[in-house]
C-alpha cells in the first residue's frame, strides 16, 4: 500500500470518527439540557447540519475531480 493511499484511508477514517463523536456530542447536550424529543430533533437539525454541509462538501469536490481523497 503507498503512502497516498493510507493516508487517504486515515483521512476517511477520522473523518468517520470525528461525524460520530460530533453527533454523541450533540446527543449528550440535549440529554443534560432534557431538551425533549422535539428539542433534541432541533438540536440535531441546526448543529448537525453544520457537519452534514461539510460532508457534502467534500463529497461535491471529489465527484467534480478538484479533490484527492
Amino acid at each position: 500500500m503507498r503512502l497516498a493511499e493510507m493516508e487517504s484511508l486515515a483521512l476517511n477514517i477520522g473523518l468517520v470518527m470525528f461525524a460520530a463523536f460530533v453527533f454523541f456530542i450533540i446527543y449528550d447536550l440535549a440529554k443534560k439540557s432534557n431538551a425533549g424529543k422535539f428539542g433534541t430533533f432541533i438540536l440535531f437539525g441546526a448543529l448537525g447540519l453544520g457537519l452534514a454541509a461539510f460532508l457534502v462538501k467534500t463529497l461535491v469536490v471529489e465527484m467534480m475531480g478538484g479533490g484527492h481523497i
